[in-house]
């Protein structure tokens, strides 16, 4: 099956949005790890901000990563036709 310009446009749009999130991923991860010592100076609610991005920030983040991601790959789906309920 030959790949038209449709399937370019999907996939690139597609691989666009999962390397932002995986940047934010990768950021959230092991950046705010590594300069945890510097973060904690920084108090949010009572908590130094390295303690409470490893705790608790960081598993909201990846939350909301995996809610935008399916709510923007349903409404690429249905843009582009390829969804489940097409038929």
């Amino acid at each position: 099956m030959p790949t038209t310009l449709k399937h370019h446009t999907y996939w690139r749009r597609n691989l666009r949005v999962t390397a932002v999130l995986l940047t934010i991923w990768f950021a959230v991860t092991f950046v705010a790890s590594y300069y945890a010592r510097e973060l904690n100076h920084i108090v949010i609610f009572g908590f130094p901000l390295g303690f409470y991005m490893g705790a608790q920030g960081a598993l909201v983040v990846y939350v909301l990563i995996i809610g935008f991601y399916a709510r923007y790959m349903n409404r690429l789906d249905r843009e582009f036709g390829t969804d489940d309920n097409a038929a």
